[in-house]
């Protein structure tokens, strides 16, 4: 055959080579990303019945699109039922309170697994000053909250939390400044250097999540000017890319020669991705070219490459992995191992979803790595819109679902139990 040699021979090959060296790995570390035991360990059967009921329902498409838009009708019209309903579910496995305080439990049992949380106030799209600010404020709750505990070194934070979206994307847009928009855009940089300052003087560090690409380049440059500013001595400030857009590898070299040049420690968190349907719908919609990568295969490729930088640089750049991608989390693992990078390395960090891929962080976890779990709280009424996203993005289109159906009845499986 004509592709027998070349280029073609040598991906099969290198793929052939990259799945011994998992299996070396899974032997020499006792990392075995199929062991539900460890994985479901503080899981009682109840509750993994309950989880296995759950992704069972979230496995269905249609139930999740007819749910979503119920949901989100029913929390508006404040119906308590419905609220009652969302939090014994839903929001019972994928956040970790309505308060800090709720969270703490949380935060309490990931710790007994040797995981980390990093927190996240589940607030976002937020419109008016009052509301803002009080965005603001619970991130800086949070950080006073974090800052006594040694298992959360981490917050998050959206800027569309802290600012209004129609303005981040005239912003980015090129729109100019009216009296009005220039006060608004002053007190964005207010509150979140208020929440970074917070941070770097309490010894923690802040994740600025990456949002839609028509508001990006405003975050991207904000997050830029907070880590130019606090990451001196040490990554207060992550910046966070998402790989499934075709620009964001150069954008991370680009941005490591920046830091570089201006003398401070790089923070990234690397996801691959979490608005994929919303922003191929607006590029058809809108006639410019998407900005996603045409092929799961190119995502992964793209997140995998800016992995492997960030390990070639972990000594200035400090990374989390943050994907549920089990070759993934298995390729940072194996690289650590081959390079003798301490385990527990403070650059390189894992991290999963609350609620999700527990296969992987429980694991990790227990091998020694870097794992934590990004740990949502807040209102039911709050978290709404991320909850929809989880169920949205983890349907059997995307197949995350079902496998996480499949892990849980192995488990109830082992365990002798019926589901």
């Amino acid at each position: 055959m004509e592709h027998s040699s070349g280029p073609y021979r040598k991906k099969i090959d290198e793929m052939s080579d990259l799945m011994k060296d998992m299996l070396n790995l899974t032997k020499d570390l006792q990392l075995d990303f199929s062991n539900t035991q460890i994985a479901f360990a503080d899981r009682s059967d109840k509750e993994l019945n309950k989880t296995a009921w759950l992704f069972g329902l979230l496995n269905h498409q249609w139930l999740v699109g007819i749910g979503s838009k119920l949901g989100l009708a029913a929390i508006k019209l404040h119906l308590p039922f419905v609220q009652g309903a969302i939090k014994n579910t839903i929001f019972e496995q994928f956040c970790g309170g309505t308060t800090l305080l709720e969270a703490q439990k949380t935060i309490d049992r990931l710790q007994r697994s040797n995981i980390k949380t990093i927190l996240d106030y589940g607030a976002e799209a937020k419109e008016d000053e009052s509301e803002l600010n009080h965005t603001m404020n619970e991130n800086l709750r949070s950080i006073e909250f974090a800052s006594k505990q040694s298992f959360v070194p981490i917050i998050s934070t959206k800027v569309s939390g802290l600012g209004r979206f129609e303005l981040l994307e005239s912003v980015q847009a090129g729109v100019a400044f009216t009296d009005e928009t220039k006060s608004e855009y002053k007190s964005i940089l207010r509150r979140l250097d208020a929440i970074c300052h917070a941070a770097s003087t309490k010894g923690m560090s802040v994740f600025i999540d990456a949002e839609e690409s028509w508001i990006q380049d405003t975050i991207d440059h904000l997050a830029e000017m907070m880590m130019k500013r606090y990451n001196t001595e040490r990554a207060v400030v992550y910046t966070t890319c998402q790989m499934y857009r075709h620009d964001r590898l150069q954008y991370l070299y680009e941005l490591y020669e920046r830091a570089q040049k201006e003398g401070y420690v790089l923070g990234v968190k690397l996801v691959r991705g979490a608005y994929m349907e919303k922003e191929r719908d607006r590029a058809e919609e809108m006639g410019y070219s998407s900005p996603i990568h045409a092929s799961k295969e190119a995502t992964d490729e793209s997140y995998n490459n800016a992995l492997r930088f960030c390990i070639d640089h972990h000594d200035k750049i400090a990374s989390c992995n943050a994907s549920h991608n089990a070759d993934s989390a298995m390729l940072q693992a194996k690289q650590m191992v081959d390079r003798n990078i301490p385990r527990n390395h403070p650059h390189l960090m894992f991290c999963q979803l609350y609620g999700m891929s527990d296969t992987l962080t429980y694991n990790l976890a227990a091998a020694g790595f870097n794992a934590a779990k990004y740990v949502v709280y807040g209102s039911v009424r709050e978290v709404v819109p991320y909850l929809i996203r989880r169920a949205q993005e983890n349907t059997s289109v995307t197949g995350d679902m079902s496998r996480e159906y499949r892990l849980v009845a192995d488990e109830i499986k082992r365990r002798g139990l019926k589901m």
